[in-house]
């Protein structure tokens, strides 16, 4: 569902932020994307979406290369960044109304997917609200309720707990299950090592923009927990 193929952005004065990055998610994974701050996971996974271009290598989405067809791309995915930044102006389901029109998802459709995440999220009673006075995990919320709107085939998450309280962040990793079992995608990076391991099928370590381990979860800690695995492969970082 989503591949790097020596994928590799280079910064100003030629620094490499990620250096011929390789690995495959495959339909029905859920894949964590792990390392320190400034290993280079928000640069992948916003080249991957589609956001910011990059120099050498591919990336494809069910096949479809990135570079050479973005909207074809975008229209089976969904991305949200760290930092969700929506509509202030708009009402809740003013916005959410907006990304099912985009998607071409229709009326009951979009009507039964809107109760179901609503509900489940505990967002339905503020919809009618502008998203301006919203706090930050309402937003993340509200951005997780459009993701899934339209069903996507695979989903791009940086940092997607962050923000969310125990019971939405619950919430969260039975939907991420849920569409993997229907045959989705999810990569989505965390800080959150405990959450990914016990969620993730696979998973890969990055650090300094090179990939250091990846695999399935169970061989990449081995007897070890992921914390221990991360610490000892990025320690000298």
């Amino acid at each position: 569902m989503l591949e790097f193929k020596n994928y590799t952005k280079i910064y100003t004065k030629g620094k490499r932020a990620v250096d011929g990055l390789n690995l495959r998610v495959g339909a029905g994974e859920i894949y964590g994307f792990i390392g320190h701050n400034g290993a280079g996971k928000t640069t992948t996974l916003r080249s991957a979406a589609g956001i910011l271009e990059f120099e050498e290598g591919d990336i494809l989405i069910g096949g479809i290369s990135v570079k050479k067809d973005p909207v074809a791309c975008k229209r089976i995915m969904a991305y949200i960044p760290d930092e969700p930044r929506l509509y202030d102006n708009l009402t809740g389901i003013q916005y959410l109304s907006f990304i099912s029109d985009i998607y071409g998802v229709d009326r009951q459709t979009r009507t039964e997917r809107l109760e179901k995440y609503g509900e489940a999220f505990e967002l339905t009673k503020y919809l009618g609200d502008l998203i301006g006075s919203y706090s930050h995990g309402m937003k993340q919320k509200l951005a997780l309720i459009g993701a899934f709107l339209h069903q996507p085939k695979l989903m791009i998450l940086d940092e997607p707990f962050v923000g969310l309280d125990p019971k939405a962040a619950y919430t969260l990793r039975l939907f991420m299950r849920e569409l993997c079992e229907g045959g989705g995608s999810l990569f989505f990076s965390t800080h959150v090592l405990e959450t990914a391991e016990k969620l993730c099928d696979r998973v890969a370590i990055i650090r300094g923009g090179r990939l250091v381990a990846e695999g399935p979860m169970e061989e990449v800690k081995g007897n070890e927990s992921l914390e221990q695995v991360f610490l000892e492969l990025t320690d000298n970082a």
